[in-house]
């Protein structure tokens, strides 16, 4: 461990002692890794201000750690949110006074963003709570990782800055355990692989994030379930947490996510395949689904692991790939 926290509550300055495994790195890389989940950035504004301070005397970003220093970090109290509660449905799997935990509906985004102030998990979550952690900042209160809007599956949310810093510390020491099921073009080669390949933003289409090597470093797991002629099912398990990993690591080796309309994933079957297209046109979503989240509960210290249940719609799309790649006919949707 590159330091210890002497006190995390929340409000308070917090202080830390740096191991001796730190030497030589920078202060605010060494600190990024540390549970009070803060950003580097966000370190490097509070340095700063000069909220950030060794023995006493205002730190810079570029110092360079010796180990065993005493650093200081004062925290600033956040800014209440100026987001409006919206009585918006949301499928809570598990809930008490330290932490939530969501099955989020593919659709809806996580917290507000640029032109969007409304209809997110955040303007749900507001209503449901007054006591969301502030660590996130006043435009995404509680919020600890993040899913993109067209994927479901489980998210945790923090109550208080104590969780969240305890949460962001496992993800940062990537001690959370994430499964993913995904649909994709194609089947790949092994029966089951890792794919490994730094990720940054495209170069020329901003929306999008790419495999290039300047980008951040990034590894995901995957599983072969079971295909339905052009179609596999994948169990997928992220190691690293980078914008649009999965999405952009499985186009990255030819085998897109189904309806994933950014990375390829767009298609409708033809020649041979005819018989799967109404499946696949009649499902509109993207076909990604957040399925387990196992993490060390902050309060408890105990393990703790939920599942959210695949989603009615993606349920629907493997029965009828299931039917299509056997041969039988088509039932009538209005039957189930």
């Amino acid at each position: 461990m590159p330091g210890r926290p002497r006190s995390t509550q929340a409000g308070s300055p917090l202080t830390l002692e740096l191991a001796a495994e730190a030497r030589g790195a920078r202060l605010d890389r060494t600190l990024a890794t540390l549970p009070p989940g803060e950003s580097r950035a966000s370190l490097q504004r509070l340095m700063r201000s000069g909220r950030v301070t060794i023995e006493g005397r205002p730190a810079r970003p570029s110092y360079t750690v010796r180990g065993g220093e005493r650093i200081q970090i004062d925290l600033p109290s956040p800014s209440p949110s100026s987001i409006e509660p919206e009585p918006l449905p949301i499928a809570i799997l598990y809930e008490d006074a330290d932490l939530l935990v969501i099955d989020k509906a593919a659709g809806m985004s996580v917290h507000p963003g640029a032109g969007r102030r409304g209809g997110t998990l955040v303007n749900a979550l507001l209503h449901h709570c007054t006591d969301l952690s502030g660590i996130g900042g006043i435009e995404r209160p509680g919020i600890v990782h993040r899913l993109d809007k067209d994927t479901s599956g489980v998210l945790v949310v923090a109550k208080n800055d104590v969780a969240h810093r305890a949460l962001a510390g496992q993800f940062k020491a990537r001690t959370v355990e994430k499964t993913y099921e995904a649909l994709v073009w194609g089947r790949p080669r092994r029966p089951s692989g890792v794919v490994e390949g730094p990720i940054g933003r495209h170069p020329s289409a901003r929306v999008r994030m790419a495999v290039r090597p300047d980008g951040r470093a990034a590894r995901t797991f995957y599983r072969v379930d079971a295909s339905y002629g052009p179609i596999s099912l994948l169990e997928v398990h992220p190691e690293t947490g980078r914008t649009h990993q999965i999405r952009v690591h499985l186009s990255f080796i030819g085998h897109p996510v189904v309806g994933d309309r950014l990375y390829g994933g767009r298609r409708t079957p033809s020649g041979a395949d005819h018989r799967l297209a109404p499946a696949v046109e009649a499902y509109g979503g993207l076909a990604l689904h957040a399925r387990r989240l196992a993490f060390t509960h902050p309060r408890s210290g105990e393990r703790r692991e939920f599942e959210a249940p695949r989603p009615e719609e993606m349920r629907c799309l493997l029965d009828r790939l299931k039917r299509a790649a056997e041969g039988a006919p088509e039932r009538d949707p209005e039957s189930r």
